[in-house]
């Protein structure tokens, strides 16, 4: 049965046609004969509890330069609605947590993917600390001593921002780099919150896996490899996707999150991998989806939309 879907994301005009996993998944619905409404956040209002938004149907191709047309503009009451898409890219500051405020107004009754609370509640490098016998050795502070400390065990140590995403403000800080003071004070004046330092992994030169769970299950996976002299495996930093299969560590890391991630309402998560251990669980907008479905047998985003068909409320 159709159903009406509301997608809150980015300007559409500004995203990557090729590797975009919100287009995969609107032409996903699109195929399933699914009518898709387009709003960005920005114009997302909140009126004597009725959750509404400025927007426009929205049609999608595969097409780079010709992606899209909007058509009948509009403001619609999103709690009259199947199912919205929370779709818009980190950062994941007060506006992005505002908004799954106003999304929970309506769930579950109109089905938002994934579970704004849980959204809210399970940032990237928050939530992934639930599980820290998996991880490597972590540490979250804005102590300038305790990154000392850490970096004399370790040596070798990756300096991330607790909320970026993207590969964005990601150091590597080597044995014998002069600089660990001073990246320490720009962390604590670029941001307010702690951040997190890791034990560099070596692995990560053979790649760092996203692996796509749907609903808890696994849908996926790719290898990201990181281009020459680059620490970061991100795609859009010159990472390189290629084919992958699971090991045994992989499915014992899936198996062990995936009745967690089920229970939260994270339908659409993608969670990241280097060697043997899990450093990300990406709930607020996973990407990947694009990348994996070049090399698997099935389409991912036609998965994701099947699950979120069968999740909907029934009237």
């Amino acid at each position: 049965m159709p159903l009406s879907i509301a997608c809150q994301m980015d300007p559409i005009e500004s995203i990557d046609v090729p590797g975009d996993s919100t287009l995969a998944l609107l032409l996903a619905a699109q195929d399933r004969g699914h009518e898709i409404f387009y709003y960005t956040p920005s114009i997302l209002s909140l009126r004597d509890g009725r959750l509404l938004a400025r927007g426009a149907t929205l049609t999608v191709r595969d097409e780079p330069g010709n992606h899209f047309n909007l058509a009948n503009h509009r403001v619609v009451d999103l709690g009259d609605l199947d199912v919205v898409l929370l779709r818009q890219d980190p950062p994941f500051d007060m506006g992005y947590i505002t908004t799954t405020h106003m999304l929970e107004r309506i769930h579950p009754k109109t089905l938002v993917v994934n579970d704004p609370a849980h959204v809210r509640n399970a940032p990237e490098k928050i939530f992934v600390l639930d599980f820290g016998h998996l991880m490597p050795p972590t540490l979250v502070t804005r102590n300038l001593e305790d990154v000392k400390a850490f970096r004399a065990e370790f040596e070798d140590i990756i300096v991330k921002p607790l909320y970026g995403n993207g590969g964005a403000a990601v150091f590597r800080l080597q044995p014998g780099d002069s600089n660990l003071a001073s990246l320490v004070e720009l962390f604590q004046q670029g941001w307010r919150e702690p951040f997190m330092v890791q034990q560099y992994r070596p692995e990560v030169r053979a790649g760092d896996k996203r692996i796509i769970l749907v609903d808890g299950e696994v849908g996926g996976i790719i290898n990201r490899v990181p281009a020459p002299n680059e620490a970061r495996s991100n795609m859009h930093v010159g990472g390189r996707a290629e084919p992958v299969d699971l090991t045994d560590r992989d499915r014992e890391i899936c198996a062990a999150l995936g009745p967690e991630l089920k229970r939260r309402g994270l339908i659409f998560t993608g969670i990241d991998v280097i060697g043997p251990y899990l450093t990300e669980i990406n709930v607020t907008s996973p990407t990947g989806i694009r990348e994996v479905t070049k090399f698997a047998v099935s389409d991912i985003a036609v998965i994701i939309c099947e699950c979120k068909d069968a999740k909907r409320p029934q009237m």
